[in-house]
């Protein structure tokens, strides 16, 4: 089965996962089958995607139009056998408990057409266990949607034993279809990918209270305000509910031995039915209390380290395990959690020697078996980090863009296609994200200068030329939108703030590259527009999205509607444009302006983009990670050194620290 053949999904169960997912996939495009056991539950998860469809149109995310579409694709029903009939693709989502998904994925079986797709919403249990009940366990995997399905962007496509090959990427592509960013997870362990990380680092955080080495304070202000995760990490297991936590962790335990033996504190809170928020009271108390007020001056090195060195322990036993790669792990805990970055990039800039010294001290402290060292861990030890690093290589070799540093603390990206107007092909895009992954990953760099080679063209836009030599293939057109609105959308996420040097043309695609920008200077000669329409198409990739938010919806209409090109000051005077300079002194200046971006606080500027992203299209999202942002400046140095250089009249000199 391709991509293309699905055309049904039936989402099984209509709970908060299931008409999430469901909602999801109605949006995409797919006709939706609904299925709960009365007419009650079918019907509360009918309301509750009509709801959510409705504010999502609210907020200008999707049309009235498409929001009675996406309603229309869904039909809610009791009646198993129906639900399944026609499926291409079935999603269970029924609660987490291995003899319910039994009973439902035995029926299923004897219901569902020979060619169907059988994949679980499971966070936890056995995809080989669950694809058991059913006689094609090589068209089973699991493909675990996050909490809630229409926001969280991450879906775990994880293989059992017998998962085919081909159905694991046709249910990556599905989630790709449902603008989701799929990770794939190879070897069926518990918590895959995202929990085998967040539980075992909640277990251990509850331990280092039960054994007197750090407080409930203490914990969570340096997993909070030190370690940077979103959450302190009593406060995401509230969130969560440890009642959740715990029985992962239970499973765990059973499955992978006395490594995971869930804390006394968890364990005693379940037993009290003290689950966090939704009970009113768990680690914290949110009946009678503020709820988790964490200090953020009550930093534990002991709690850092033995947090990162459980947190490396677990990195090494999924990638040496054959569980997950290195950029997997990273990108799911991003986008499934909420990292500021990936454990194991954490974790090796930490240094895996110390961590590897951590354990191996507090494994002959306490005699427990948690601390014992992966054997990969110990190898990656010696070779440095999980993450290999050539100390010969002086840089990665390029051939459709090149990488300099023009100054001190800037990295430049230089479009170096000149003899195609510096136009974008697939090549330069797959170049352009790995050299935006390998300057954000430069400790050395605290700005992008993003500029195209020559003086005729930034990027004229996409080479549309080399693009149709395949031939009109409406599916592949999809692709190529999608590569470039996640390449771009890189750039726009990056944690950097990104400078863009405009030079000529900047046309189509070119044009929606310099809107994923932070600044835009321009040139005298430059030539902006969107000449799409002009072609019988759209911006494809982002512009009918970002554009609006920089110069407002009216002005992005007339933009990308008569596809007219505009001049430089047409551009400044429309928002778009931050400044427009002579031509000899735009090279001059936009390295400039890079290095004063580059001088500024790291660490504001990295919180800062990230509450205005988040705040685009949920003003309470942004307005919260703003507060949190807040107060992990506060217990900064960069603070200090801002203070003291403006009460000294000097420049401050901030280190991101």
């Amino acid at each position: 089965m391709e991509l293309e053949d699905i055309n049904t999904v039936a989402v099984l169960g209509a709970g908060n996962m299931g008409h999430g997912i469901a909602e999801v996939a109605a949006l995409a495009g797919y006709d939706v089958t609904m299925r709960d056991i009365n007419d009650e539950f079918v019907q509360n998860g009918y309301d509750q995607i009509e709801w959510s469809l409705g504010k999502l149109a609210e907020s200008d995310q999707i049309t009235d139009e498409e929001a009675d579409a996406a309603l229309a694709r869904v039909t809610p029903l009791v009646d198993l056998e129906e639900a399944v009939a026609d499926a291409d693709v079935v999603i269970e989502a029924v609660p987490e408990k291995m003899e319910i998904k039994q009973d439902v994925w035995e029926d299923v079986e004897a219901s569902a057409p020979d060619h169907t797709i059988f994949t679980t919403n499971t966070s936890s249990l056995s995809i080989t266990e669950l694809a058991a009940f059913t006689d094609r366990p090589e068209r089973f995997c699991g493909m675990h949607f996050f909490n809630p399905p229409v926001r969280m962007q991450l879906v775990e496509v994880i293989a059992g034993d017998d998962s085919d090959d081909e159905v694991l990427e046709v249910v990556a592509d599905l989630a790709e279809s449902m603008g989701k960013s799929p990770v794939h997870v190879h070897k069926d362990e518990p918590g895959f990918i995202v929990n085998r990380i967040l539980v075992p680092l909640m277990n251990e955080a509850a331990w280092l209270v039960d054994d007197d080495v750090a407080t409930i304070a203490e914990v969570d202000s340096t997993t909070k305000f030190d370690l940077g995760l979103p959450m302190g990490s009593f406060e995401l297991a509230d969130q969560v509910g440890i009642d959740v936590g715990y029985h992962v962790l239970e499973y765990m335990h059973e499955v992978l031995g006395d490594a995971y033996e869930p804390a006394p504190l968890l364990e005693a809170k379940v037993e009290a039915e003290e689950f966090g928020k939704k009970t009113g009271a768990g680690i914290y108390d949110y009946e009678d209390g503020p709820g988790a007020e964490i200090p953020t001056d009550e930093f534990s090195e002991v709690a850092r380290d033995r947090l990162l060195a459980i947190m490396a322990n677990e990195t090494a036993k999924l990638i040496g395990g054959g569980v997950a790669e290195p950029e997997a792990i990273d990108e799911a805990t991003k986008l499934g959690a909420g990292f500021p970055d990936g454990p194991v990039k954490m974790v090796d800039a930490h240094g895996l020697e110390d961590v590897l010294e951590t354990l191996e001290e507090a494994s002959e402290e306490t005699g427990h078996e948690r601390y014992a060292p992966a054997d990969y861990l110990e190898e990656r030890a010696e070779a440095g980090g999980f993450y290999d690093v050539d100390e010969d290589d002086e840089g990665v070799s390029f051939e459709t863009i090149r990488v300099e540093y023009p100054g001190e603390m800037v990295g430049q990206i230089v479009l170096d296609r000149p003899h195609r107007m510096n136009t974008i092909s697939t090549e330069l895009l797959d170049e352009l994200a790995e050299a935006i992954d390998l300057l954000e990953a430069d400790d050395e760099v605290r700005a992008i200068l993003l500029t195209g080679e020559g003086e005729k063209a930034f990027s004229a836009g996409a080479d549309v030329q080399s693009m149709a030599a395949g031939g009109a293939d409406p599916i592949a057109a999809v692709e190529l939108s999608r590569k470039g609105q996640g390449t771009f959308g890189k750039l726009e996420a990056c944690e950097l703030p990104v400078v863009a040097g405009i030079d000529g043309y900047c046309l189509g695609g070119g044009m929606e590259l310099a809107t994923c920008a932070d600044l835009r200077v321009a040139a005298e000669r430059s030539e902006f527009g969107q000449p799409e329409f002009n072609l019988g198409l759209i911006p494809g990739w982002g512009g009918t999205q970002r554009l609006k938010h920089i110069v407002g919806e009216g002005r992005a209409r007339e933009i990308i509607f008569t596809a007219d090109r505009y001049e430089a000051e047409s551009m400044e005077a429309y928002g778009f444009v931050n400044e427009v300079v002579d031509n000899a002194d735009l090279e001059e200046r936009a390295m400039e302006l890079a290095a004063q971006l580059a001088g500024g606080p790291p660490i504001a500027h990295r919180f800062t983009k990230r509450a205005m992203l988040a705040g685009r299209n949920d003003t309470d999202a942004g307005l919260e990670i703003e507060a949190t942002a807040f107060g992990q400046l506060m217990a900064t140095d960069d603070l200090m050194e801002g203070i003291t250089a403006f009460m000294g009249g000097e420049d401050p000199e901030f280190e991101g620290k």
